[in-house]
């Protein structure tokens, strides 16, 4: 969860970027300390995690803790067939897979793709994306209105989020209801705190603290709407921004995580994040190339329905396995690269190509 990871990321001093990603995987479900209304709780299941904003939104090109997403290029190209390609997949399956995917973007059926084919098909895959959020979101909206009165109070949330956590509800509840000092631990009133803001923002006028499904969904996933589009580029400016003129600089904007490197392995790991981030700040997200990222362009970037940045996106992911240079891309191609468009490595079922196709 985006709070959750976010706090233990900027509160650990001595944690390089390996362990960063280690500590995601920490059950945030564990008890918290010094709070009298507490029972032991297994882990929260699916349903649970779901009234959570997500850290990940899929067909964003940035996590919402302003670290890039390594699984961008997969999701608007594959769309809801990502899951399909496992790491483990039958390969012949997965290359099977990947023609179809082929013959679909080549609408025109000259056996060959051009960007604005592929920017056709990355704004289809990110609208799947978009559809698939909006039906998580009624499953989840129905688990915080147990009444169902198609609304959401900011107390109902909390103590529902509260719950979700091991608290126990009915004490919550009751404290909240008689307006009295809930006791959390430092962390969990941090993390309460950030959801608050959060959720104000996504509370469109008349500002009554109430939150439909429509409202709901912008609090889960804001780039559904633009005022929370605006405001996740203002979160993570603030976290990046080292001396406060609300704008990027790339020496900002390529800071490792907060920690030291320990071994190799780490200062590996760090080099890479480095590179990766200064590609990206150069090459996409500066757009006037002066040296500094302003929120509009920064917004802009975020935005994954915006048409002129899926195009960008889609000649980028051609020029990655453009081999003859004619700035399309032909199946032989996507298939020797099929690990950068699907996850999954096919170079040995490549050679066969002409047989299927």
């Amino acid at each position: 969860m985006a709070v959750w990871r976010k706090l233990w990321c900027r509160n650990l001093l001595s944690v390089s970027l390996l362990l960063c990603v280690l500590l995601l995987t920490v059950d945030v479900n564990a008890r918290p300390a010094n709070m009298s209304a507490v029972k032991e709780k297994s882990p929260a299941g699916k349903d649970d995690n779901e009234i959570l904003p997500p850290d990940h939104l899929n067909g964003v090109k940035m996590e919402m803790d302003g670290h890039l997403n390594k699984d961008f290029h997969q999701e608007v190209f594959l769309g809801k067939e990502i899951e399909e390609f496992e790491e483990d997949s039958e390969p012949r399956r997965n290359r099977k897979k990947l023609i179809e995917i082929f013959t679909k973007v080549d609408s025109n059926k000259d056996k060959s793709v051009s960007a604005k084919e592929m920017q056709r098909w990355i704004m289809e895959k990110t609208e799947e994306h978009f559809q698939e959020a909006m039906v998580e979101n009624k499953n989840s909206f129905r688990g915080v209105d147990p009444d169902a009165n198609g609304q959401v109070t900011w107390d109902e949330y909390r103590i529902k989020f509260l719950a979700s956590k091991g608290f126990n509800k009915k004490e919550i509840a009751e404290k909240v209801k008689n307006n009295e000092d809930l006791k959390l631990d430092e962390e969990t009133q941090e993390v309460l705190e950030s959801l608050k803001d959060r959720w104000f923002q996504a509370d469109n006028s008349p500002n009554d603290q109430l939150l439909n499904e429509q409202e709901f969904l912008s609090f889960l996933h804001p780039e559904h709407s633009k005022g929370m589009l605006q405001y996740m580029v203002k979160e993570i400016v603030r976290d990046l921004d080292q001396d406060g003129d609300k704008k990027l600089t790339l020496s900002e904007f390529i800071s490792l995580p907060v920690g030291t490197v320990e071994n190799q392995q780490a200062q590996d790991i760090d080099d890479d994040w480095v590179r990766e981030r200064k590609k990206e700040f150069e090459d996409v997200i500066d757009s006037d190339r002066d040296g500094i990222v302003t929120m509009a362009e920064l917004e802009e970037y975020m935005d994954p329905m915006n048409e002129h940045n899926a195009l960008n996106e889609a000649k980028q992911m051609i020029a990655v396995a453009d081999e003859n240079q004619n700035h399309n891309l032909e199946l032989d191609e996507i298939l020797k690269y099929s690990e950068y468009f699907t996850g999954s490595k096919l170079m040995d079922y490549a050679r066969n190509v002409h047989e299927e196709f």
